[in-house]
């Protein structure tokens, strides 16, 4: 009897046709013939699932219908018999897969009733759902799913067994979490055809399928399935389908699909470290298989550009824009939150003082770890780097690790759980890796009462236990295993960087570390917790290393000096610093030996001449000789040949006048301290030219070394070395703000409540103006959750952005004159001692030791032993006095009096036959050519007088 035939005879009551089903062979036949391409069998198959759909509905005795009265005696048959109806129920949706689209869903839907006998037979209460389940899984079940779930592009869902659950997913959830349930049966099924592979790897499957996550409830199935893909991924095997669109990679979107479902996986109440640590090493497996620059910005890379060139003929593969979103939405901050706590447990949020590390501690750290790597790779930096700073307590706890290992001398070695990293990896080197940068990025935010007093994140006296690691770190990196810069010029693999090499997590590390140091270096100058001398590396203390520097040139010191310049002592850095420009002023001197630029400048507009004279000058003309002649108020040329001291009091006068605040071009903060006024364009139509003109200015006082009284502002002399401005940076120019950004930072409300929106205020001369600070900002309001950003966008407005247009004039106008790597090694309280001379105690007998003396005068002449005498017994402020009255600056230079130029001399200002008038005079000086023009007064008193007087007056050549 054909099936067609029999299908005739069978629409009978319901016993009759049970009596068929179990004792003919309907039942034989129809799953022999069937052919899932036939209408006919289709049709038989659909009336033949609708009788025991009806039957289940009234009977519930599954098995009854399949094996009759004894189970145990039919065993094999009846399962025989529901593997084969569920496979053919299977392939018939399959074959038919595109009704779906082009039919309505309802329950009566003919393919919606084989999808219900599905779920009625693979019901886990069945006694056979193992059995048939893996049949499927042998008959590539999840294969057939798969597709058909991609015809599936719409929600089509119907009442199930959970609300708006689709029967579809209901199959799909039964058999796979079956799986999970008796993983033993299912050890030797091959990884390709699994559910992971071929369904996982389905784009944006949860988006479609919402409730196929609950697959990942079970703690025993998530545990197989997570242990599955570990497997295969460790095995570099490739399991994933390959007939995808190349914009729908499947590891791609498996990824994105594991980092959705995260929430479920990595559940505090049922996910165990363990667990957490194998979800981990899967996530960093996929997101390290993406191009490196697919989905973060080209910058992340830049930290590692001047070792690593790729391969130009590289084309990177182009990812869909709505899987990046997928995947970089996903890895927010409550994820990482969820993945730390996991992978830590009790031990986030407190200091773990047990000195041990366990294996599992350790597995933990270098998952995420290696995690971190990948994700600050190929992940926008700023996205991540946030999530880790606020919302987790990932810096305590690789602080904890990193001190206890170092405190005994005892680092893991990370490759015998983190296959990533090669074998030769250092145990500190990995730690170190995202330690520095996220710490880093803290430290961007954290205002002066948390660091100083709260001492949040980490105690003071632990930050100088991390300068001392991290210097060692960077002498090692820098000095005794220097990168291997040859072994990166060259990509591996399809032109990408191998970016678990250890080469390249060197790099990484000596910039995180490097930029780190300066940073605390920076918090440490604010208010010291440590002495300068604690961030230079004993090693780089002594003359021999600047020497190597100088005299022959050595590559590891002068990368020292370029990466890692706070190693090395200030002094020894101001002597290369000067012996750089007087090579620099050799040079110039010989190749313009007969050449000279000579200008005319009225004592009277003496800025305006010097703009427009001088401002057109050359490079090689800005660093050769400049002679000055200068012209009276009554148009006549000053008497006098420049060899040097009237440039010097051209350069004095012409610096005072254009950085003068009541010019327009700079304003002062509370302290006193010069920036560029963001108004500037209001005062002044050629404001930009004349910052280029002024950074020239600087430029030349430096390279000349003519030292001037300019007190800049931190946060402008930032912009000599191309640094941003961060909150900590603010309280020197607007400390009010300041204060309301912290009130904003620490409230303990509801923040949207206070109206606020991504909007500032400007007021320049009266002129109010109301900016956004990102696109829309007017109609974004500030949030509890969103109030960080608000205030780093405040701060980089005011510090950055509104100065940012002169700044980067006055610049450019600067490094015509005095180079990016020359500037670099200082910071920016080192770059103000470099343009106005030290703040220290002046030292009169250094200051006597390097005098000269003329008109008379000499060492031992009373009256000079008078005036040492007298200097000596000044003040420290008078001293100051002193010295500016006589050379124009109340700084010595940074090495000691034997560098300044020209020397200090004495002049003798009457004659043996002065009268009594004469004597009486007062002392007058010529800053141009640090003269002091003194009488042989007769005695200390009337010396101290007249000195006092002098440069109290702050009067020089026209004082008498």
């Amino acid at each position: 009897m054909s099936v067609q035939s029999f299908a005739k005879s069978s629409l009978l009551p319901m016993d009759p046709v049970v009596r068929k089903l179990t004792e003919s062979d309907f039942l034989r036949l129809l799953l022999f013939f069937f052919r899932g391409s036939s209408d006919v069998d289709l049709t038989t198959l659909i009336n033949s699932s609708r009788l025991l759909l009806k039957f289940s509905r009234e009977s519930c005795d599954l098995v009854c219908l399949f094996s009759g009265d004894e189970y145990s005696k039919m065993r094999a048959v009846a399962d025989y018999r529901v593997e084969r109806y569920v496979y053919c129920c299977l392939q018939a949706v399959h074959h038919n897969r595109d009704l779906f689209e082009h039919q309505s869903v309802s329950a009566n839907m003919p393919l919606m009733v084989l999808l219900d006998v599905l779920s009625l037979l693979l019901s886990h209460e069945l006694p056979w759902c193992g059995r048939v389940v893996h049949f499927l899984t042998l008959k590539k079940g999840f294969s057939l799913f798969r597709d058909i779930l991609l015809v599936r592009k719409d929600q089509m869902r119907i009442p199930g067994t959970l609300p708006d659950e689709s029967s579809l997913e209901h199959v799909i959830y039964l058999v796979s979490s079956q799986i999970g349930l008796s993983p033993s049966i299912f050890a030797q099924i091959d990884p390709r055809w699994s559910f992971s592979t071929q369904i996982l790897s389905i784009p944006f499957l949860w988006k479609k399928f919402p409730y196929l996550k609950k697959v990942f409830q079970n703690a025993a199935v998530r545990k197989y399935y997570l242990n599955q893909m570990a497997l295969y991924l460790n095995s570099r095997t490739d399991v994933l389908p390959v007939n995808t669109p190349h914009e729908l990679p499947g590891y791609a979107c498996l990824l994105g699909n594991l980092l959705e479902a995260s929430g479920i996986i990595l559940s505090a109440a049922k996910c165990d470290s363990d667990l957490a640590i194998e979800f981990t090493v899967i996530i960093t497996h996929l997101l390290g298989a993406l191009p490196s620059a697919m989905v973060a910005e080209k910058e992340v890379l830049d930290q590692v550009e001047d070792a690593l060139t790729v391969d130009e003929e590289y084309v990177e593969a182009e990812i869909s824009a709505d899987l990046k979103r997928q995947i970089t939405s996903s890895i927010d901050s409550r994820f990482l939150q969820n993945l730390v706590n996991a992978l830590f447990g009790a031990t986030t949020g407190t200091n773990n003082q047990s000195s041990d590390m366990s294996a599992k501690e350790v597995s933990a750290v270098g998952a995420v770890c290696s995690f971190l790597h990948v994700a600050f790779t190929v992940l926008p930096l700023e996205q991540v780097m946030t999530g880790l700073a606020y919302r987790t307590e990932l810096v305590h706890v690789l602080w904890s690790f990193i001190k206890r290992c170092h405190g005994k001398d005892a680092w893991p070695t990370f490759s015998d759980v983190i296959t990533t990293f090669p074998s030769e990896t250092p145990g500190w080197l990995i730690p170190l890796a995202i330690f520095c940068p996220v710490y880093k990025h803290i430290l961007m935010i954290v205002d002066n009462e948390e660091l100083y007093e709260q001492e949040k994140p980490l105690p003071l006296n632990d930050i100088c236990y991390l300068v001392a690691i991290l210097k060692e770190v960077l002498w090692q990196l820098l000095w005794v295993v220097p990168v291997n810069a040859s072994s990166l010029q060259k990509p591996l693999v399809s032109g990408q960087i191998n970016i678990f090499s250890v080469d390249v997590v060197n790099e990484k590390v000596v910039v995180a570390a490097s930029e780190l140091m300066t940073q605390l270096r920076d918090w440490n100058s604010r208010r010291p917790f440590a002495s300068a001398a604690d961030f230079n590396a004993c090693q780089a203390t002594d003359d021999s290393f600047i020497a190597q520097a100088i005299m022959t040139g050595n590559s590891r010191a002068l990368d020292i000096l370029k990466r890692a310049p706070f190693l090395v002592p200030f002094n020894s850095r101001v002597k290369l610093f000067t012996s750089q420009l007087l090579a620099a002023r050799q040079r110039n001197a010989d190749q313009f030996m007969f050449s000279r630029n000579q200008f005319r400048i009225r004592r009277d507009r003496i800025f305006e001449d010097a703009f427009n004279q001088l401002s057109h000058l050359s490079e090689k003309d800005l660093r050769g000789l400049i002679r000055i002649v200068f012209i009276n108020e009554l148009g006549v040329e000053e008497a006098g040949v420049d060899g040097g001291g009237i440039f010097k009091d051209f350069m004095e006068n012409v610096i005072r006048e254009a950085f003068d605040i009541q010019y327009g071009l700079f304003k002062e903060t509370a302290d006193h301290l010069l920036y560029p006024n963001p108004g500037s364009a209001l005062v002044r139509e050629q404001h930009l030219q004349f910052f280029h003109f002024l950074g020239t200015l600087l430029g030349k006082a430096m390279f000349e070394g003519i030292l001037v009284d300019l007190p800049f502002a931190l946060f402008f002399l930032s912009k000599l070395k191309q640094k941003h401005n961060y909150l900590n940076d603010l309280p020197s120019l607007d400390p009010e703000l300041y204060r309301h950004l912290l009130f904003l930072k620490h409230y303990q409300g509801n923040i949207s409540e206070l109206e606020l929106y991504f909007v500032i205020v400007n007021n320049e001369y009266g002129e109010q103006k109301e900016e956004e600070l990102i696109p829309g900002g007017r109609n974004k309001q500030v949030t509890n959750e969103n109030v960080i950003m608000f205030i780093h966008l405040v701060a980089n407005h005011r510090l950055n952005f509104q100065i940012r247009q002169q700044s980067l004039h006055f610049l450019r106008g600067f490094q015509q004159l005095i180079k990016k790597e020359w500037i670099e090694m200082f910071s920016e309280d080192e770059i103000q001692l470099l343009i106005s001379g030290s703040l220290e105690v002046l030292d009169v007998d250094d200051l006597r030791a390097n005098t000269q003396y003329a008109g008379g005068y000499h060492p031992d002449h009373e009256c000079i032993l008078a005036f040492w005498e007298v200097l000596k017994s000044f003040s420290l402020e008078h001293k100051k006095k002193f010295l500016k009255f006589v050379t124009g600056c109340s700084r010595g230079p940074l090495l000691g009096f034997k560098h300044l130029e020209p020397k200090l001399c004495i002049r003798r200002s009457a004659a043996s036959t002065a009268t009594e008038e004469d004597l009486n005079r007062l002392p007058t000086s010529a800053t141009c050519m640090n003269l002091l023009k003194l009488p042989p007064y007769k005695s200390k008193e009337q010396m101290r007088t007249k000195l006092m007087y002098a440069i109290n007056a702050e009067a020089g050549f026209d004082l008498s």
